[in-house]
């Protein structure tokens, strides 16, 4: 049970994207912080990969938390292939919020209605579709 709680607080706070923005979890920030004392334990990927790997040997000797076993198996397996390929966690760091200012979208209304079909195709569409 310790060893779930270890892995929540480790797994709960959500790493920054490279690539793109990241939504923060509710409460994340809390920690972030805790996760932050502990460097590079906690940031380095193949650190995560071999503490879900050591983990998961116990486990997978009683039949009631086989399930377990497999998960963290394979969140090892996801955190070793992460660490080849470079990654690492890294904390989502709030920006400074920018004054709040309104957009014009759409600076003329079109002049123009749309364009509909001629006449008498409008008036074909009922006839062929009462039989």
């Amino acid at each position: 049970s310790v060893a779930g709680v270890l892995v929540c607080l480790l797994e709960y706070p959500r790493s920054k994207r490279q690539k793109g923005s990241t939504m923060e979890r509710c409460g994340q920030k809390y920690l972030t912080a805790v996760v932050k004392v502990f460097g590079p334990l906690t940031r380095n990927y193949y650190i995560r990969a071999i503490l879900h790997a050591a983990l998961a040997v116990p486990a997978g000797f009683l039949l009631s938390t086989i399930l377990g076993t497999v998960c963290l198996a394979i969140a090892s397996g996801i955190y070793l292939l992460a660490a080849v390929r470079g990654e690492e966690w890294r904390p989502i760091e709030q920006k400074p919020r920018e004054p709040l200012h309104k957009v014009e979208t759409i600076k003329q209304p079109p002049s123009n209605p749309p364009p509909r079909p001629p006449a008498d195709a409008r008036k074909k569409q009922p006839a062929e579709a009462g039989g």
